[in-house]
């Protein structure tokens, strides 16, 4: 049987025992109805595994006794900051799961001029915590040990003075004749995505004057959840870890 992998925010230490966070300890206890005895696989975003077994467990409360940490070799060298535009429904929920599995490093969503979505106050607060908990379920489900962070909405000026510190920045733009496999190798690398219909004009420009690169993925125009995916699984192949 596989054993459970399951993110916690409590402090893990080698030989010690723990109580798991509520969320994890509702996850176990009242979902996966888990019992003393019984082993899971937890991490806490500092880059380890650690094995550990259930000493006592509820539907709200689980100890666990933690053992040997295990160094976590998921995380790609490459990391990846991605500014993605928001979307309706699940979609960004999709690309926020999807971008976790592709190694991305952290995730701010953005606010556009043909962006439809709006969120402010509670409705923005309620949206960043559910996007975490998609991230931390994505990467209990792919294996990384890190959780990449939810970043507060930006605008587009704020986001591209929040990524200078990115080696390469790039925004992706269907009508350029840049390609990926021309740019120099980064170690950090910035991804600006559109919403449906793209960015404007005005912002491409922006962008550009900031420092961004149009790049272009290939012929065909990639809705907006699935474009980060693309542009990550292409920028880890040829400055990453994908087929290394």
């Amino acid at each position: 049987m596989r054993i459970p992998r399951i993110y916690t925010d409590s402090a893990l230490t080698e030989g010690g025992t723990a109580a798991l966070d509520d969320n994890a300890a509702q996850h176990v206890g009242r979902v996966l109805r888990m019992q003393p005895g019984q082993d899971l696989l937890l991490f806490n975003g500092d880059g380890n595994d650690y094995p550990a077994t259930i000493t006592s467990a509820s539907k709200k409360n689980v100890e666990v006794q933690v053992g040997t940490p295990q160094a976590n070799a998921t995380e790609s060298p490459l990391e990846i900051v991605l500014g993605q535009t928001l979307s309706k429904g699940d979609r960004m929920d999709y690309a926020v799961q999807k971008a976790v599995e592709m190694g991305v490093t952290r995730i701010v969503p953005l606010t556009t001029e043909r962006c439809d979505v709006k969120l402010k106050g509670d409705r923005e607060d309620k949206r960043l915590r559910h996007w975490q908990s998609v991230a931390i379920s994505a990467a209990e489900q792919c294996g990384r040990a890190r959780v990449p962070e939810i970043l507060p909405v930006m605008t587009v000026s704020e986001w591209l003075e929040h990524s200078r510190d990115c080696e390469v920045r790039l925004v992706l733009h269907h009508r350029t004749e840049h390609a990926l496999k021309s740019i120099i190798p980064p170690g950090r690398v910035a991804l600006m995505i559109g919403p449906e219909g793209g960015l404007s004009p005005e912002e491409i420009a922006r962008a550009e004057k900031e420092g961004f690169l149009p790049v272009a993925l290939g012929p065909r125009v990639l809705r907006t959840e699935t474009a980060p995916v693309a542009a990550m699984a292409l920028c880890q192949w040829l400055w990453g870890d994908i087929g290394s």
